[in-house]
């Protein structure tokens, strides 16, 4: 039998308009690492975005490397597998990859070929050990950009593509004992995504959702990143995003974070358990939808008194307007002296007529993927009408290019 821990899209530096998030991202760490101690974990499986960009700073970095030497340190068997996400710098995170290699430790970013030209699936293919002896494979595939994945007609097809001939490799290696084990970083179609969270970027605003299809039943257990909400897919059980184990935005408040602690006992999956995260640090939106600036006073009225510390909540205030409001941070601001919480974000929301409009802050700009403002301009200038498949594949396979060269160099 072998023990996984499943997790993901930890997002190390980020910073929660403009609040750093050390001792948040420092809390869960040492969280986990009790939890792979005293859950007797074989296999942490890390499934993509360890950092939060693709440059993180030496804080941050030190922070993970770290946290990597303690856990090895701790248990001496463990064995840790990791694949980069969206965020992250694939070459950037494998860089280290000679010296964790000697503490049991591997790192997929890069797709590599050979030299004929053909995806090198063996370098995919880790081999998990408990005891001396390889009990499963892990199919540990990295978020996939353009040219990473054998060619198709589109990145769905492509992605799934990929895991087919990855998992025959698989099927070819291992003994009838041996389970298989998946990661991918990607967008599963039937995942659920928080309402309105920009957080979460897709490539090309859902274009590029997977087939849960392009996961076969021969593989025991499949570890997913990138949606921020802990589930299961599609009714599937074992197939799973971990979630994110701290709020990345407002959209993300009622979210229950989470670990998955599995088990599999020669080629079955014997029990999945997710183990809850408090996260340290709560979200708060008031009002739940934007009301004129008297009924936000009130509410306000309402939270609790106090010094601002580390753990005081982050706040987003929702106010409803028919006009400029030049006063309208000040006036907020004013409320919130003496409540132990620490504003983030305040929307003013303008109704006028029978329609209601709103300007995007800054912070939302800033999460806004090149798919979507080409997509809600499109709307605007064809009276509200969905863009064509045939154009958003073609914007598709030019944003991936520009993406992948950027990465590249």
């Amino acid at each position: 039998m072998i023990r996984l821990l499943h997790t993901a899209d930890w997002h190390i530096g980020q910073t929660f308009f403009d609040y750093n998030r050390k001792a948040e991202h420092l809390q869960f760490l040492e969280w986990l690492r009790c939890q792979i101690r005293e859950q007797n974990v074989d296999v942490l499986l890390v499934a993509g975005d360890v950092f939060d960009t693709p440059n993180p700073s030496a804080e941050s970095q030190k922070m993970f490397y770290r946290f990597l030497r303690e856990i090895t340190s701790d248990n001496a068997a463990l064995q840790v597998v990791v694949i980069a996400g969206n965020h992250d710098s694939a070459a950037r995170l494998e860089a280290p990859n000679p010296l964790l290699e000697e503490m049991n430790i591997t790192i997929r970013g890069l797709v590599k070929r050979m030299d004929d030209g053909q995806i090198d699936y063996r370098r995919l293919l880790v081999p998990l050990i408990k005891e001396g002896e390889v009990v499963a494979w892990c199919m540990a595939v990295p978020y996939l950009r353009q040219g990473d994945y054998p060619e198709a007609e589109s990145y769905p097809l492509g992605v799934k593509a990929m895991y087919e001939a990855l998992l025959q490799e698989a099927l070819n290696v291992r003994q009838p004992n041996q389970a298989i084990v998946a990661m991918g970083h990607l967008h599963i179609s039937g995942g659920i995504v928080s309402e309105n969270d920009r957080s979460e970027r897709t490539v090309v605003g859902g274009v590029e959702c997977v087939s849960p299809d392009a996961f076969s039943n021969e593989i025991a257990y499949t570890a997913l990143g990138h949606l921020h909400r802990g589930q299961q897919v599609c009714g599937r059980e074992e197939v799973r995003y971990a979630g994110a184990p701290l709020p990345m935005s407002f959209a993300e408040k009622n979210n229950k974070q989470s670990v998955v602690l599995v088990e599999i006992d020669d080629t079955f999956l014997t029990k999945i358990e997710k183990l809850l995260f408090d996260a340290p640090v709560k979200v708060l939106s008031i009002p739940d939808e934007a009301k004129p600036m008297e009924a936000v006073l009130e509410e306000i009225a309402l939270l609790p008194e106090g010094e601002i510390t580390e753990s005081s909540p982050y706040l987003e205030v929702k106010v409803l307007i028919t006009e400029p409001e030049p006063s309208l941070r000040y006036r907020i601001e004013e409320a919130l002296k003496d409540r132990s919480v620490r504003l983030a974000r305040l929307s003013a929301v303008q109704q006028g007529g029978d329609a209601e409009a709103r300007t995007f802050s800054y912070e939302e700009l800033q999460t806004i993927t090149p798919m979507e403002i080409a997509r809600m301009e499109f709307e605007k200038q064809y009276g509200g009408e969905e863009m064509p498949d045939t154009m958003k594949n073609l914007l598709q396979s030019v944003i991936l290019e520009i993406e992948h060269e950027d990465i590249s160099n």
